[in-house]
């Protein structure tokens, strides 16, 4: 555990509701990896809060499969399996697809796709830097944005949520996989394919980026023998 802190919650934001993006950051960034158990009253001592915030936030990690609550031993942190990341891809890639196609069909004008041109240009300038923590965060920005622009917000919803799990996977491999060249130039496609209203073309283009990176992430898991994240 880190020394304790105190975490201060946003504006609006209640203890619990704070407690439970501090926990689940921690899970999803692989600060805390598959298999680690803490007391709820260590959590709550590594916050700076109380033990009921902390406990709300628990019952909340376990519904979203993040952790399991383990009577009078606090939380254990769920691993993530390849097979695990087979299946969460297949919604992935199915839904984002869908999205970039009500996107395009949305016919959004150039200051709307302007936030996807600027997440892309980051890509590419990270790449250049050799900063692949920049473009980590550039490319789910590009992702995120893309999700907030189609317009069905039950979709958004259930993608963010196992999108969010696949982060994990997503970190721990990604000084492991070759320079992410592809994924900056399918992006650029994807917008261009909006920008044109070519919905048809936009859904075939995330499809083919979403199966070649959920192919390449679960060879590198299995080549690692990372049976578990």
């Amino acid at each position: 555990m880190a020394n304790p802190r105190t975490v201060s919650p946003l504006s609006g934001e209640s203890l619990a509701e704070t407690a439970y993006h501090a926990i689940r950051q921690k899970i999803l960034d692989n600060v805390w990896a598959a298999g680690f158990q803490a007391l709820e009253s260590a959590l709550a001592l590594d916050l700076g809060m109380s033990r009921t915030p902390v406990r709300e936030a628990s019952i909340r990690l376990a519904n979203e499969g993040l952790v399991a609550v383990v009577p009078r031993h606090g939380i254990r942190v769920l691993p993530v399996s390849p097979s695990d990341m087979r299946e969460i891809y297949e919604i992935l890639t199915s839904l984002e697809s869908t999205a970039a196609e009500l996107v395009a069909k949305s016919k959004p004008s150039a200051k709307a796709l302007a936030p996807l041109e600027r997440a892309s240009s980051d890509m590419e300038k990270a790449l250049k830097c050799d900063d692949l923590d920049g473009w980590a965060e550039a490319d789910e920005r590009f992702h995120r944005l893309l999700l907030q622009m189609c317009g069905n917000a039950k979709l958004a919803a259930i993608v963010f949520n196992f999108w969010d799990r696949s982060h994990r996977a997503r970190m721990v491999t990604l000084r492991l996989r070759p320079r992410p060249v592809n994924s900056t130039r399918e992006h650029r496609a994807i917008v261009q394919a909006i920008r044109r209203g070519d919905a048809a073309a936009a859904g075939a283009l995330f499809r083919a980026h979403r199966q070649r990176a959920s192919l390449e992430l679960t060879e590198l898991l299995q080549r690692h023998r990372m049976i578990q994240l």
